[in-house]
């Protein structure tokens, strides 16, 4: 697989922490402040989202672009980092422990516990959206400046989206539809289906109870398949947790290591 330079920033002074972002960069970025407190974060776009490139010649699987990410570890001095993901990002990480190469992994809400319908849905929804502020194109700010036009753009991401700043929603917006990844990387994602493993590191698998994109029945799945991980609910929080409450995140990433 050819190798690119993933777009990456670092934060803080001690232990490091990945965070693995792909249309979440808004989310994180609340974390990201409280995490940089005491740990240095280094935080990095997905190949094909955000300012990183798309995998040149390669179909853009959850486990390509896990591949990938511990193909960067060395580029930017890291030895084994102990990494978080949400949604695609989650995936990416429980691949990353599959392959022993990380410390530890914590996957909020991961890809790949649902069914085909349910994979349908998830994806078709975020294909739908994207479309819709293709639409909107400029006119992003009209949608994200009021209480109500938030709900309506992420009522399947957060539980409570009318209190993201209108700032913070329209980035989220903009980095939807400027990701040249997402379509590929979408259409790859739908046959994706996590399979079981026992990790030789810790895994903690996270979910909101009010996530309505990964309803928490996968998360009883990702029980099943994944015996040995801890798995913690979420209660009150949606598909990005980071969104809904950035403080319970930011505690469950230091106390996990």
């Amino acid at each position: 697989m050819p190798e690119i330079q993933l777009a990456s920033s670092r934060r803080g002074t001690g232990s490091p922490l990945v965070v693995i972002r792909q249309l979440d960069r808004e989310g994180w970025a609340p974390v990201i402040d409280l995490l940089a407190q005491e740990r240095e974060v280094v935080a990095v776009d997905l190949p094909g989202f955000g300012d990183s490139p798309p995998l040149p010649g390669t179909r853009p699987t959850v486990q390509a672009l896990a591949t990938e990410v511990a193909l960067w570890f060395s580029t930017v001095g890291l030895t084994r980092p102990p990494v978080v993901g949400n949604s695609l990002g989650g995936a990416v990480a429980l691949e990353l422990a599959r392959a022993d190469v990380v410390a530890s992994a914590v996957a909020l809400s991961p890809i790949g516990l649902w069914t085909g319908p349910g994979a349908a849905y998830a994806l078709g929804s975020l294909r739908f959206a994207r479309t819709m502020v293709q639409t909107l194109g400029p006119r992003t700010a009209r949608l994200t400046r009021s209480p109500l036009g938030r709900t309506l753009a992420f009522w399947q991401l957060a539980a409570r989206p009318w209190q993201m700043t209108a700032e913070a929603a329209d980035g989220a917006l903009r980095n939807l539809v400027r990701s040249p990844g997402f379509e590929a990387t979408r259409r790859a994602a739908r046959t994706y289906r996590l399979t079981g493993f026992t990790p030789s590191v810790p895994v903690t698998v996270a979910w909101g109870t009010r996530d309505l994109l990964t309803p928490r029945h996968q998360a009883h799945r990702a029980a099943q398949l994944l015996p040995a991980a801890r798995h913690v609910r979420l209660r009150g929080c949606g598909h990005s947790p980071m969104s809904d409450d950035p403080g319970r995140i930011a505690h469950l990433l230091t106390s996990t290591g």
